[in-house]
């Protein structure tokens, strides 16, 4: 593996060099590349030598080492960054929940050799991962939570140290392939720290979640660009991408195709990012719930028909809870119940949608439902 270390002082530059050199004589994974003071020369090197891993010092005049970092990690996305600095400050304890390692000037060689053996540790874990390819295995969920399944679909979650890392890698997944600015990300996730603390927090999260991106075999990337992040889709499936597209693919629903259609209800293992409840999430989740109901309704309708009713008032009783505000749930379970000749249930129901619609939302049911119950009403009293 290629290494490059940037410091503008020059001093550390060679102590750091002098180090290195030492520590990575006898080791055949790691090679010394360079060694720049200029961060420039050094992203030009980079373009040239495509390193495996950079040592930054953080506090450089012209550009930080957190701005270099993003723009080595464009030319090498898979690049390891191993941050130098001489301030112990919040930002150090950030970088030691991640995965990424930094150094505390003055640096020294024990310390150094710790760097090393887990740069080399997470270089071959990554190597033998892609041997497996793993990537095109592997799937990304997001309903009901955050989460991937493995090769052998078994459910494995990611184990966050923070709590804005997972939040700011939902929101690049709900913009997959497209750009979000860095001033975007920092108005949702931290409007309430000034902008170099929110900055270095938005670093440490990227980083974060880039090195989780490693150790799950996900073929993901995140690129920076133009003052914006990108989470470049590779040979990965969404599970809420998935479910859509069974959607539009499905036959319709009728008693030998049911079988199928409960499979897809099946896959809906909760609301888009529900345990999570971001805020800037509900647009997506409702507009996947009413996706949910629509195909819930004539497979409901479909149990009916065939006199499976406890499958069909399952089914009912879901759009209620999922949807309380809309009426197909009552409406369908009433009508079952009025079939069934069941007069407590359709009243209670009918009192139940009264009492959320005027408790919660402040309206009343639609004339149409409300029309369909007087009548229902009337037939009974009238024997009909």
């Amino acid at each position: 593996m290629k290494v490059i270390i940037v410091d503008d002082e020059k001093l550390a530059l060679l102590k750091l060099e002098k180090l290195l050199h030492s520590q990575i004589g006898a080791n055949l994974h790691l090679e010394l590349v360079g060694a720049y003071q200029d961060p420039y020369a050094a992203l030009a090197a980079a373009r040239e030598v495509r390193p495996d891993v950079a040592f930054l010092d953080i506090e450089m005049p012209e550009v930080s080492g957190f701005e270099l970092a993003e723009k080595l990690l464009e030319i090498q996305p898979q690049m390891q960054i191993v941050f130098v600095t001489a301030y112990q400050d919040f930002a150090i304890k950030a970088f030691e929940v991640n995965a990424l390692d930094y150094l505390l000037k003055p640096v020294n060689a024990s310390r150094l050799n710790v760097t090393l053996n887990r740069v080399v540790r997470f270089s071959l874990l990554n190597a033998a991962g892609a041997n497996q390819d793993q990537a095109a295995k592997t799937m990304l969920c997001c309903l009901q939570s955050l989460h991937y399944r493995d090769p052998d679909g078994q459910p494995k979650y990611f184990q966050w140290k923070t709590l804005k890392a997972p939040e700011l890698f939902a929101y690049l997944i709900y913009y997959r392939d497209k750009m979000v600015s860095k001033q975007a990300l920092i108005d949702l996730l931290w409007p309430e720290q000034d902008m170099k603390k929110a900055t270095t927090q938005l670093h440490t999260a990227i980083y974060q979640i880039r090195q989780m991106i490693k150790t799950s075999g996900l073929d993901l990337q995140i690129k920076y660009h133009d003052e914006g992040y990108r989470l470049v889709w590779g040979q990965v499936e969404l599970d809420v991408e998935a479910w859509e597209n069974s959607l539009r693919d499905a036959p319709p629903v009728t008693p030998d195709t049911l079988h199928r259609h409960l499979g897809t209800l099946d896959k809906y293992t909760g609301d888009f990012l529900e345990e999570h409840r971001y805020i800037w999430a509900e647009p997506e989740q409702e507009r996947i719930r009413l996706l949910w109901l629509n195909y819930a309704k004539p497979v409901a309708e479909c149990h009916v028909g065939l006199g499976q009713y406890a499958e069909a008032a399952k089914l009912y009783q879901q759009m209620i809870e999922r949807l309380p505000f809309m009426e197909d749930g009552y409406a369908g379970l009433m009508k079952m119940y009025a079939g069934l000749h069941n007069y407590a249930e359709v009243r209670r129901l009918y009192q139940q949608l009264r009492d959320v619609f005027d408790g919660e939302y402040a309206m009343s049911p639609s004339a149409g439902i409300t029309s369909w119950y007087l009548e229902w009403e009337q037939g009974v009293a009238s024997g009909a």
